[in-house]
């Protein structure tokens, strides 16, 4: 691939090939910066503004700090010099000047390049024009960077290169570090709610042994010693309903998911979930949990449960609750309570103009018309429940209407968020529901090697307490609160297409 080609002398920029030659000088002169191996940091731009945000112009502090980080802009201006250093907090200037620094370190000082990561030792003081500075008598360099900052990395036309070189997105567009601090906020504050109410964290196995029959295509690889096919897995769910199987009664996992499917803003092959279940309640017990969940999250990370995204104005403290039947109802005038057949079901999908399934039931036809009618209209939270069973083989049939299971998603911005069950605990209802699953799954790929987990099976036969369970995409979560458009905004090293292909 090209970008895991060495350069060459001649991929060189002529700023590149520069750089090189200031190396080599300072390693010529026994100063090579590469043989340091740490700095007593002591102090970060962030801390010092706080501390001194009342001190007034022109005052002195008396506090001596070291500083470390990047050099992000120099301005010599001979007997002085001002720069800026980026260190994990943000920014902060440096002033420079060749009474206090000496003759040979302030010429070594007029030498460095942006992006050069550099310490320094000095007095924190206002200046005139009012901006918090150090004022160095001592400057080290620590790492000398060979390649020169772009200047323009944050244009829609970069954002390929963005994604592919995150270490320089992160240097240059301090608001990309701030979208993953809040990431990780969002993460921790998910934890946090979830241990509160009595939550363990669990870890399952990401490599099982073969492919169960539901839609996502998984990646498949081999193991050599075992010599057998594996894969990568699509959804933590059956190991997990194990453990509520074991006693462990409220467990969850932030689970890696891999799927072999398509790329859009909203999907990546790899991604990560959160999936939990807790014994001993139900589907309307899990949207409360969400509910509660949702809004505790956004209020400690984005401090208001009104948020703007892409424009539209998100309002978490109101969610709304409708069953699929009546959101289809309301958004395409079609009442699937009177369709007493699937022909009927058919009927009415070629009348709306609405693609059949594959296996064109009335539940399955249903799911379609959610799909065509309902689903971009859902902005503001909305819990949608009660899904037919064709689309639902691991939910609890609702009782006195077989056709249709104890399942939710929800919905914010026309996107699905999370998905949730009353799971199914019958081990004989479970056991029919896989093995038609693979059928149809081999009906439609004869060359699938989907297969029955009949050890599920044999675990709900030693019997699984009525359950709640609920899966969702951390991903989406967090491109919702830092309003970034792509999934590929919040993942670090998003999967790229290589360049020579």
């Amino acid at each position: 691939m090209e970008q895991n080609k060495p350069q060459t002398e001649q991929d060189l920029t002529q700023q590149a090939a520069v750089r090189r030659q200031k190396l080599a000088d300072l390693r010529a002169a026994g100063h090579d910066p590469f043989v340091i191996t740490k700095y007593p940091q002591d102090a970060y731009s962030a801390d010092l503004k706080a501390e001194f945000a009342d001190l007034p112009a022109e005052a002195e502090t008396g506090k001596i700090v070291t500083l470390a980080g990047r050099m992000m802009s120099k301005r010599v201006m001979g007997k002085a010099s001002f720069a800026h250093l980026r260190d994990q907090k943000g920014d902060i200037q440096i002033f420079v000047k060749r009474d206090l620094l000496g003759d040979e370190a302030y010429a070594a000082f007029k030498k460095l390049d942006i992006g050069d990561i550099i310490g320094c030792r000095g007095e924190v003081f206002r200046t005139k024009m009012g901006e918090i500075s150090v004022r160095v008598n001592e400057l080290t360099l620590l790492s000398k960077s060979l390649l020169p900052l772009p200047e323009k990395f944050h244009g829609l036309t970069d954002r390929e290169a963005r994604y592919r070189q995150r270490y320089v997105d992160l240097i240059v567009n301090p608001d990309v570090k701030q979208t993953f601090i809040k990431r990780s906020a969002i993460l921790r504050e998910l934890r946090s709610f979830l241990d509160g109410k009595g939550f363990l964290e669990v870890e399952t196995p990401i490599l099982t042994p073969f492919e169960i029959g539901a839609s996502a295509r998984p990646f498949l690889t081999h193991h050599n010693t075992l010599d057998m096919d594996m894969v990568l897995r699509i959804e933590t769910e059956l190991y997990l309903k194990r453990l509520i199987v074991g006693g462990m009664d409220r467990v969850y996992e932030v689970g890696r998911i891999f799927r072999n499917e398509g790329m859009d803003p909203k999907h990546n092959p790899e991604f990560t979930t959160i999936e939990l279940y807790q014994a001993y309640t139900d589907y309307h017990g899990m949207m409360d949990l969400v509910e509660e969940m949702m809004k505790t999250v956004a209020q400690k990370v984005c401090g208001s449960l009104q948020i703007t995204y892409q424009g539209k104005d998100i309002d978490l403290s109101h969610w709304e609750r409708m069953t699929m039947t009546e959101a289809v109802k309301k958004y395409s005038g079609v009442d699937f309570d009177a369709v007493q057949s699937d022909e009927e079901a058919i009927a009415l999908a070629k009348e709306h103009h609405v693609e059949l399934p594959e296996i064109p039931t009335k539940g399955a036809i249903l799911a379609e018309f959610f799909d065509a009618f309902v689903e971009e209209n859902l902005i503001q939270p909305t819990f949608i429940y009660d899904y037919p069973v064709e689309v639902s083989p691991l939910a609890k049939r609702k009782p006195g209407n077989p056709a249709i299971t104890e399942r939710f998603e929800y919905f914010i911005n026309a996107t699905e968020f999370g998905n949730a069950f009353s799971e199914l605990n019958d081990p004989i209802d479970q056991k029919g529901r896989f093995e038609r699953q693979v059928a149809e799954r081999k009906q439609i790929d004869p060359a699938s090697k989907a297969q029955v987990d009949y050890d599920y099976v044999t675990a709900l036969e030693y019997g699984l307490p009525p359950t709640g369970g609920l899966g969702f995409g951390v991903d989406r979560l967090v491109m919702l609160l830092t309003d970034s458009a792509s999934i590929r905004d919040v993942l670090l090293f998003p999967t790229m297409k290589p360049i020579d292909q």
